[in-house]
């Protein structure tokens, strides 16, 4: 039986892509122990509204060249009261808001110190609510790894008994693929094909947290992120 391993960096309420690698691997590895980079996706991510997108922000304290599961959140800030307004204010009036609202409510009741460990759980909470329990997860910091990049991905391929790494879809620019020759383990780029579905506020926007999705569309979610994008190696019995 063929064993999938996907690898990517802990982000905030990540987007449907992020969660369809999550389906098609068998194991994900959370890859916290790379350099936190500013201003992409790791502390924020984005709603709709009627007033079009808007950002959910994760303050956070960074000092030049931490790994990402070094970053401390800036609880000076009142960040987890405006995010759960945000939901509420937003979505209230969709379908499936008081079916996944309880999610959010438990996400932001805790305190947060770490910013990948509010990013795992949360993301944790989100494969939960969508049905996606099956696949293992996780943390680079808790294995033993080389420090040279591509060679990282090669060591948690091994250590999670990998026959396909599932990268993304811009992997090769970054990867040194020579790397990857006799190691004996096949390397996949995700094709990712982003769904449109019902949602409010009228034109559809794409690309936002899968949040939007789970409020939108409750169970049929998963159904909907497969509609395009089926899971790899059927044979696994999914």
């Amino acid at each position: 039986m063929i064993m999938i391993v996907a690898i990517h960096q802990p982000q905030f309420m990540p987007w449907l892509g992020y969660f369809d690698k999550i389906d098609k691997a068998d194991v994900f590895c959370f890859l916290d122990n790379v350099q936190y980079k500013k201003n992409e996706w790791q502390n924020r991510n984005r709603l709709k509204t009627a007033q079009g997108k808007q950002w959910l922000t994760v303050p956070v304290r960074f000092r030049f060249p931490q790994t990402i599961y070094e970053v401390e959140i800036n609880n000076n800030e009142k960040w987890r009261r405006k995010h759960l307004q945000a939901l509420h204010t937003n979505y209230r009036k969709v379908s499936y808001f008081n079916s996944y609202f309880g999610v959010f409510e438990d996400i932001y009741s805790r305190e947060w110190r770490n910013l990948s460990d509010l990013n795992i759980y949360t993301t944790l909470q989100l494969m939960a609510a969508l049905g996606l329990e099956q696949t293992q997860t996780v943390r680079a910091s808790e294995l033993t790894l080389s420090d040279e990049p591509t060679q990282r991905l090669i060591d948690i391929c091994h250590v999670h008994g990998g026959d396909v790494y599932l990268a993304g879809e811009g992997g090769a620019s970054y990867m040194a693929m020579e790397r990857f020759e006799g190691s004996g383990i096949d390397v996949v780029f995700q094709e990712f094909r982003h769904p449109s579905y019902d949602q409010l506020y009228g034109t559809f926007i794409s690309h936002l947290s899968v949040v939007d999705l789970l409020f939108c569309c409750g169970p049929e979610s998963l159904e909907i992120l497969r509609r395009q994008n089926p899971p790899m190696m059927r044979q696994r019995g999914r």
